[in-house]
């Protein structure tokens, strides 16, 4: 196992304790005395709990997710290499911070589950690997972004870049290529993800030069940006950068637009997806995203998902589909080298994972269970997400 990670281990506990009700003595206990994995025959089956957005605001997020997630378990165990048949238990997470811990109660405590899936947002996350690490079951979070979360237990894992390795890169990159001298930040003040997104904006626009004339918040769940983005506009500034989920992303970018900020004004939109800018079409067109993968990635296995996901649903993946049967292959692979499905040692294969193939690129974690790989930055052209050049 990667040992490094243990040195988090005291903020995981105390957090642990803070979000569960748990002893911390109790999570000590069983960490440092864990049950020792059995023995398996190769062909078992291994029960994995999912949990993802099938209602709510997100539920059009889950989509992509629950097919590229289903696209990969059909494959791993139609593979003769798979160790173990995967076999998904699906819950609810109802796009709620709430219902992605009421779910994942269910998967550990009624299902016994060794692994769960899934956690689509970082406000579920932080809530749902203290749950994960005191009763010792891998989480393993397809989208997550906001820096930090992983290491809060050694049982927690992500399949998405953290904002700390997609910001600073597009900030840099963006800034070379665009010249904006003066922005305006709007951020969701309450989503986790969001606060981290744009703190590390802040950082690096800072570290950049770039004068900040504004930050101007609001809240998950609301419609109505027009008090915001007057002020922007009144300030003018050479870009805006957005740091929310989907749903009030869409909301902000269609407002401005209507207000008259000039599309000319870049959006830069850490994680902006296809069906974004197939619900907004035109609005869309120049908004600039920091994201994980791209489509037009010219390697075979890419390439070939691409493909094969085409013909099965009707319609080209997004990067949410594309993490989702990512983290699958990555899951398979942790399970085959530990040749086992106990969630320890599932754990402590997971850990070792490095520059493993998969459609997002040549992945590895980092010693806090994060991904590394390569960052793309897209930009809406002509209707669709292309390469940023």
């Amino acid at each position: 196992m990667n040992i490094s990670r243990f040195t988090h281990i005291t903020v995981g506990l105390m957090i642990a304790s803070l979000l569960t009700g748990l002893p911390a003595c109790d999570q000590v206990q069983q960490l440092f005395t864990p049950a020792t994995p059995e023995i398996e025959a190769p062909g078992v089956e291994i029960s994995v709990g999912f949990i993802l957005p099938e209602t709510g605001a997100l539920a059009l997020d889950g989509v992509g997710m629950r097919q590229g997630t289903e696209l990969a378990v059909a494959e791993v165990n139609g593979s003769q290499s798979s160790y173990a048949q995967i076999k998904l238990i699906t819950e609810d997470g109802q796009s709620t911070v709430e219902g992605a811990v009421e779910a994942a109660k269910k998967l550990i405590y009624q299902e016994g589950v060794p692994v769960i899936l899934g956690l689509g947002t970082s406000s579920q996350a932080v809530k749902v690997f203290p749950i994960a690490h005191a009763n010792q079951v891998v989480a393993f979070s397809q989208t997550s972004a906001a820096r930090g979360l992983s290491a809060l237990t050694e049982f927690g894992f992500r399949a998405s870049l953290t904002v700390d390795k997609l910001v600073p890169n597009g900030v840099q990159i963006t800034h070379q290529k665009l010249g904006y001298q003066r922005v305006a930040k709007m951020l969701d003040s309450i989503d986790v993800f969001s606060q981290s997104s744009d703190a590390v904006l802040a950082e690096s626009l800072e570290a950049t030069g770039v004068e900040i004339l504004t930050t101007e918040t609001f809240e998950t769940g609301d419609t109505d940006f027009s008090a915001q983005l007057t002020r922007i506009k009144a300030a003018d500034p050479d870009a805006i950068f957005i740091s929310a989920l989907p749903p009030e992303v869409n909301g902000i970018l269609m407002q401005a637009r209507q207000l008259g900020i000039p599309a000319d004004i870049p959006a830069i939109v850490p994680l902006f997806v296809s069906e974004q800018v197939q619900m907004l079409g035109d609005v869309a067109e120049g908004v600039i995203s920091f994201t994980n993968w791209s489509s037009t990635a010219d390697t075979p296995q890419n390439q070939a998902f691409v493909k094969k996901y085409s013909l099965k649903y009707g319609v080209e993946p997004n990067t949410w589909a594309a993490q989702a049967y990512a983290s699958i292959y990555i899951l398979a692979k942790a399970i085959t080298d530990a040749q086992s499905t106990h969630p320890i040692a599932i754990r402590d294969a997971m850990a070792n994972i490095t520059d493993f193939d998969t459609v997002l690129g040549k992945f590895s974690f980092n010693a806090d269970g994060d991904a590394v790989y390569e960052p793309k930055i897209l930009i809406v052209k002509d209707g669709e997400l292309q390469i940023f050049k």
